[in-house]
């Protein structure tokens, strides 16, 4: 079994990884700090929405792709993936603006969290029958 579904979400989380990636070193350059955060809260800012999506994407991605590999539908398998993009993007937009965006970035904790106990769910009961 290939993982179609599951490659289209984990390529368009990486394209999202590598522009907030950019973002930090933008904020580097524009502030000058090489090394850590300088306490600058540009760079603070920055540094944890890129660290906020890979500590979250990763286990959304092996969750989603478990849950192709057990035969899910393919339309839920898109649904739990747009559900772990769309948390990203959007925890991504409301966190990483000044002043921050609230409800963008609830939502996007919603998002994500709903997935992963979804997807973690489907996968310990199809392992459980």
């Amino acid at each position: 079994m290939t993982l179609t579904i599951t490659s289209l979400y984990a390529g368009l989380i990486g394209l999202l990884f590598v522009l907030l990636s950019v973002l930090v070193i933008t904020a580097r350059f524009k502030t000058n700090v090489s090394i850590g955060d300088g306490g600058k809260e540009l760079l603070v800012r920055r540094i944890r929405v890129q660290a906020n999506c890979a500590e979250y994407a990763p286990l959304g991605l092996i969750l989603l792709a478990l849950t192709e590999v057990q035969g899910a539908p393919g339309w839920v398998v898109h649904v739990l993936g747009l559900m772990l993009l769309l948390g990203r993007l959007l925890h991504a937009a409301g966190f990483g603006r000044t002043p921050e965006i609230m409800p963008m970035r609830s939502v996007g904790m919603v998002l994500t969290f709903a997935m992963l106990i979804l997807s973690a769910l489907a996968n310990i009961g199809h392992a459980l029958l």
